[in-house]
């Protein structure tokens, strides 16, 4: 059976062109074939006449989609010449379409932002969404965002859904034979304390030192990725401040940063959480959103 290959969404931007380029990476990285698509829109559906007019031919729009796909083609097979890179141009609109791809991806590739009137808008609308919806993980390349080479960064926070990001990176540090940094952040705002037996006694005290447990935290997070991958040196870091600015400052060491969807917290519930929303929008390097089986439509 055919492996399945890293898919890269295209839309002519220059962005759109770095994810093309870490998506033939990573491509690479797995032996596999690389997919570039381009979702394409009839601008003219659905256009009152006097606004179609304006517009131009099918033909030319067409002729300017498949040069967008080419274009990237010939980016990934310069970034990696020994990675297979083919394109297609699918017609609809993007959601669906990349949604579609990831059906049979093992990962896919977009950029942080792209062309279009909301391209500005926080971490992009397709990034944001595809990262909550799809059904494999999501790499998201920012611009000027492409890493360091160094470490792949963990964002744990002990939840059962972020086992799927924890095995996630050890597979990543293995084949980028790099080390994993493993960072467990808590706060005021996310450990969660017990009630003292005294009154008296303040509730911030409890048995064991906040990162006495923030690394029992690690240690069980880690523990089964750990010994499927006995060779990817592990550094755990349990560490106390805000959470996104800990892991965003981190991030300009790392190669990778790899976080799960959404976890513990207020808004676990939330088809992407706060911090992995923010992580998009601000780290140093590019970003893998892993779901929870569990989690995936």
């Amino acid at each position: 059976m055919e492996t399945a290959p890293v898919v890269a969404g295209v839309d002519g931007s220059a962005e759109s062109l770095d994810a093309v380029a870490s998506a033939a990476r990573e491509a690479r990285l797995r032996g596999c074939r690389l997919r570039v698509v381009h979702a394409f829109v009839w601008p003219a559906l659905g256009a009152y006449p006097a606004v179609a007019a304006l517009l131009p031919g099918d033909d030319e729009l067409r002729r300017e989609a498949d040069r967008i796909v080419d274009d990237a083609v010939a980016h990934a097979r310069t970034a990696e010449p020994d990675v297979t890179a083919d394109g297609v141009v699918v017609t609809g609109e993007i959601m669906p379409v990349l949604l579609k791809e990831t059906e049979t991806a093992q990962l896919a590739v977009v950029a942080t932002r792209g062309l279009g009137a909301f391209a500005r808008l926080l971490a992009g609308s397709t990034a944001v969404r595809l990262c909550a919806y799809g059904h494999c993980p999501v790499l998201v390349v920012r611009a000027g965002g492409r890493g360091t080479g160094g470490p792949v960064l963990l964002a744990v926070d002990g939840s059962p859904a972020g086992a799927a990001a924890v095995d996630f990176a050890f597979a990543e540090a293995a084949r980028r034979d790099v080390g994993l940094v493993a960072v467990h952040v808590w706060s005021a705002w996310t450990t969660l304390r017990p009630r003292p037996e005294d009154p008296a006694r303040p509730a911030a005290e409890r048995p064991g030192t906040p990162a006495e447990e923030g690394d029992r935290v690690l240690s069980a997070a880690l523990a089964p990725a750990a010994r499927k991958y006995p060779d990817v040196p592990v550094e755990r870091t349990p560490v106390e401040g805000p959470v996104r600015e800990l892991l965003i400052e981190a991030s300009k060491d790392a190669g990778l940063l790899v976080t799960g969807a959404r976890g513990h917290g207020g808004f676990a519930g939330l088809l992407l959480g706060s911090v992995s929303h923010a992580l998009l929008q601000h780290a140093h390097c590019p970003v893998a959103v892993v779901r929870a089986p569990d989690e995936r439509p």
